[in-house]
């Protein structure tokens, strides 16, 4: 296995980090994550104010990643039409952290931490959910994944994984680990 597809680790009841190597330098990674039209196409576009306390909102329309795919029925709405989330940029310190929170109450918080390594970029993204264990980490888990693997096909000038069939795979792994976690 790769070490770009390695899952994710939780490292709490509503924690999940991921570790990539991503082909840098480093203000390219920091472009993909803060340019809307960039990130529109491995994540999410839309505004961002790059400052602390900054305003974003994350468009997400799925069908722009997926075009031929049909989304699991729990998905549809982020697929076509697509839907907004209004968030805060809570760190910002280019290009080497990026943190922000979204969700309809703001109730999860990302953070990216690039570091320069030769010509690649470690970068560390640890998403937190408020609010103690919540059972939909695995799809957050399995979220980032997928949307890695789509960023570092892009990067490379790859062909892009099917983003539905990989994300319900990594659901189910996620899940296991979130509940495996949860017993240790």
């Amino acid at each position: 296995m790769k070490a770009n597809d390695i899952h994710g680790e939780f490292t709490g009841p509503a924690e999940v980090r991921l570790v990539r190597t991503l082909p840098g330098p480093i203000e390219r990674i920091w472009d993909y994550l803060t340019d809307s039209e960039k990130r529109s196409h491995w994540f999410a576009g839309g505004p961002m104010e790059l400052r602390k306390g900054g305003k974003l909102t994350l468009h997400f329309r799925h069908r722009n990643l997926a075009p031929d795919e049909t989304p699991p029925e729990e998905h549809k709405q982020h697929h076509d039409p697509g839907t907004s989330m209004e968030g805060v940029v809570t760190r910002c310190e280019p290009p080497r952290v990026l943190a922000f929170t979204f969700g309809s109450a703001r109730e999860s918080e990302t953070t990216f931490e690039l570091t320069p390594q030769g010509k690649n970029v470690l970068v560390v993204l640890t998403h937190r959910a408020r609010g103690g264990d919540v059972p939909y980490m695995a799809d957050f888990g399995a979220g980032w994944h997928t949307h890695f693997a789509h960023l570092i096909a892009l990067l490379e000038g790859a062909p892009r994984p099917p983003f539905w069939p990989l994300h319900a795979k990594l659901k189910a792994d996620y899940e296991k680990l979130r509940v495996a976690a949860q017993q240790s």
